[in-house]
């Protein structure tokens, strides 16, 4: 078979398209490898961060409620029962008060957290767009380059050997025509290509990074809730049982009082009756010689 220009141009313009689309497959695959890494180290830093908040939140909170038991026995213990009352709302008080700002110490920590993810995402992809979008047209720019350059000195080779004149003519027209088409096609594919994948991928990240902190603020909501209850279960439980010991002590002391009482009153009766009889006796025998 012949080799003529016009089945050159058709042989360079499928060479053409298997680049664009190798090209614009690599770009696409380099976003999203870059976009994934990015979502990935975004919800790892947020779990982290929140997870080690949500510790020192547990750690305080159990300190607290260790510190209030020993405040609400040595107080119970020594005043008894006259500032019971007081001491249990007072704890309950300075609780509720240390877990609420604890909470919203936290909600404010997530909070800029996220605003400060959001933005450094937004830096990264703005780079890693620029950079991308420079390198690709970098490349089909040196494709084009090489590519005509190749046609050009294939065109006329083969009209010098084939002696077509007119034809060289016409295909070095064509190819330039093509080669122009193919250049701004390639451009405009490879930006509306990177410009879809970015938005998605920033979608996905909003997605993912307001998934995980709902989770995350339900999670704390949760943990907080628990340990104010259990604290006011401790608490309630710790004053009940101070108070029935101090009231079972009470209530010894009363008994042994009362016995002690009884004893001695017995022990006295007895020893009047007994001088009484003597006195009597005594008496009577004087009497009687």
């Amino acid at each position: 078979m012949q080799l003529t220009p016009k089945k050159v141009v058709v042989v360079v313009e499928e060479v053409v398209v298997v680049v664009v689309v190798v090209v614009v497959a690599v770009v696409v695959a380099v976003v999203v490898v870059i976009e994934v890494v990015v979502v990935v180290v975004v919800v790892v830093v947020v779990v982290v961060v929140v997870v080690v908040v949500e510790v020192v939140v547990v750690v305080v909170v159990v300190v607290v409620v260790v510190v209030v038991v020993v405040v609400v026995v040595v107080v119970v213990v020594v005043v008894e029962e006259v500032v019971v009352v007081v001491v249990v709302v007072v704890v309950v008080v300075v609780v509720v008060v240390v877990v609420v700002v604890f909470v919203v110490v936290e909600v404010v920590v997530v909070v800029v957290l996220v605003a400060v993810v959001v933005v450094v995402v937004i830096v990264i992809v703005v780079v890693v767009v620029v950079v991308v979008v420079v390198v690709v047209v970098v490349v089909v720019v040196v494709v084009v380059v090489v590519v005509v350059v190749v046609v050009v000195v294939v065109v006329v080779v083969v009209a010098v050997v084939v002696e077509e004149v007119v034809e060289v003519v016409e295909v070095g027209v064509g190819v330039v025509v093509v080669v122009v088409v193919v250049v701004v096609v390639v451009v405009v594919v490879v930006v509306v290509v990177v410009v879809v994948v970015v938005v998605v991928e920033e979608v996905v990240v909003v997605v993912v990074v307001v998934v995980v902190v709902v989770v995350v603020v339900v999670v704390v909501v949760v943990v907080v809730v628990v340990v104010v209850v259990l604290v006011v279960v401790v608490v309630v439980v710790v004053v009940v049982v101070v108070v029935v010991v101090v009231e079972v002590v009470v209530v010894i002391e009363v008994v042994i009082v009362v016995v002690v009482v009884v004893v001695v009153v017995v022990v006295v009766v007895v020893v009047v009756v007994v001088v009484v009889v003597v006195v009597v006796v005594v008496v009577v025998v004087v009497v009687v010689v």
